[in-house]
């Protein structure tokens, strides 16, 4: 998902909270004037605002962050499944992540030009604009335009995640930050099952145009809703390091005090290869689940076990975490999600039922959330001192990227090993992250 903020630097990195609001500070940000036009009656939002004043605008920019990502990661596949595209193109779907990968080079660019409130908006409005033009030549056979449309819903999507996760961090008071935290994801994971089950849902009911309308609106509306909801920031700074050239050295600075950290390469390593199974199957879900019979209806139907039981896997994971400790939790952990793999061959061999099929998956994206979880407090512990946002993001970006690349790949290697063969690639793809957990640091 989005990116996250530490609730307060001095706490564990173990907290549950903090499995949540990992230390990803965009940086801070603020509106240039306090009179800004859009403004509610030259009133601005108090510094530190808690989190009874915060949940709404939490809520809605959190759903709004997750929408776009949905689509681009989860209905497009579903789309160019159900107008039968090949298992490649379904599988270059994955490049739209790229946008995501990337959006750290970007991030200063947000935090300091205008204010994150504008950019909010406007990304907002964007996207809604962006997702009309690919609703009028949605559910053709010539989905070209509409995957055109979809490169630009990617970048916009990954630039508003900038803005909001600017915006909470500017906006909240520390104790906000962390109560709020699992509202957060809670926001983000609701959007997530708007797209695949209710967006997906309704093109097997109805079209695909009015799916891509429908999520315009949603989209429109919410730009009109931020527009009056957030207030101006105020009580925020903009970064000591001024200029192309501070703003260079910066950037320099992090990446050097990244890769300086100890056993910083069995840390790539296994942030490279932790979620590689996964990565493979990804894209390949839809497709996959169409040969078993599932058609749209049924496909969307099965996103909301699917995506309850990713939620509560990385709950439980965050708490299981806290109560142990990462260095006795994260062995188990990477074996457990490898092991998990083989449940989809299992399903390609005996094609069972659609009870049977959802209850794999199920359990299946449960542990692959026990899994997140993991991840990110793995991360999160290798975020310290000055640069721990830049450090966040770069360990984000890398451990997406090889994401992307295998997914665009999945599907020219399930048109060479089929199914069965293919699942069982991903497992072996996996045992690496598994093998180099008992070695990465965890301190």
């Amino acid at each position: 998902m989005g990116s996250d903020t530490s609730a307060n630097p001095a706490r564990r990195a173990s907290d549950v909270s903090e499995v949540y609001a990992p230390p990803r500070e965009v940086g801070s940000a603020a509106d240039p004037s306090a009179g800004a036009p859009g403004a509610q009656n030259g009133t601005e939002a108090e510094p530190g605002q808690d989190a009874r004043r915060g949940l709404p605008w939490t809520v809605t920019t959190y759903f709004a962050e997750g929408l776009p990502f949905s689509i681009v990661h989860q209905v497009a596949a579903e789309l160019f499944t159900a107008v039968g595209a090949s298992l490649v193109a379904v599988g270059y779907t994955s490049f739209y992540g790229l946008a995501w990968n990337l959006k750290f080079l970007w991030s200063p660019l947000v935090d300091r030009y205008g204010s994150l409130r504008r950019w909010i908006v406007w990304t907002q409005a964007l996207l809604a604009v962006c997702l009309a033009v690919a609703a009028f030549r949605a559910g053709q056979t010539n989905i070209a335009p509409v995957a055109i449309a979809l490169i630009f819903v990617s970048f916009l999507g990954a630039t508003q995640d900038v803005a909001v996760d600017g915006y909470y961090l500017a906006a909240l008071n520390k104790p906000a930050q962390a109560s709020l935290s699992g509202t957060r994801v809670t926001a983000y994971r609701v959007a997530l099952l708007v797209g695949k089950s209710g967006l997906v849902g309704l093109a097997g009911l109805v079209s695909w145009r009015a799916s891509f309308w429908a999520a315009a609106a949603m989209l429109g509306v919410l730009a009109v809703l931020h527009r009056v909801m957030l207030q101006p920031l105020r009580g925020t700074s903009k970064s000591e390091a001024t200029g192309p050239i501070g703003a260079a050295r910066a950037f320099v600075d992090s990446f050097k005090s990244f890769l300086q950290k100890p056993n910083i390469v069995v840390t790539l390593a296994f942030v490279v290869t932790f979620k590689a199974g996964d990565a493979l199957l990804f894209n390949q879900s839809p497709p996959f689940l169409a040969t078993l019979g599932l058609d749209l209806k049924l496909r969307g139907a099965l996103s909301v076990p699917s995506l309850i039981a990713s939620v509560v896997g990385t709950t439980l994971g965050g708490i299981w975490i806290k109560r142990t400790s990462v260095s006795r939790t994260l062995v188990p952990i990477s074996a457990l999600q490898a092991f998990a793999i083989p449940l989809y061959s299992l399903l390609a061999v005996l094609r069972p039922t659609f009870w049977w099929v959802a209850i794999s998956v199920s359990v299946e994206q449960f542990i692959a959330g026990v899994g997140n979880a993991a991840l990110l407090v793995f991360l999160m512990r290798r975020c310290e001192g000055e640069h721990k946002t830049a450090h966040f993001a770069i360990g984000t970006a890398l451990m997406s990227i090889p994401v992307t690349l295998a997914g665009s790949v999945s599907g020219r290697l399930v048109e060479s090993l089929g199914f069965t063969k293919f699942f069982l690639l991903a497992f072996v793809a996996a045992v690496p992250g598994a093998l180099l957990a008992r070695h990465a640091p965890k301190d």
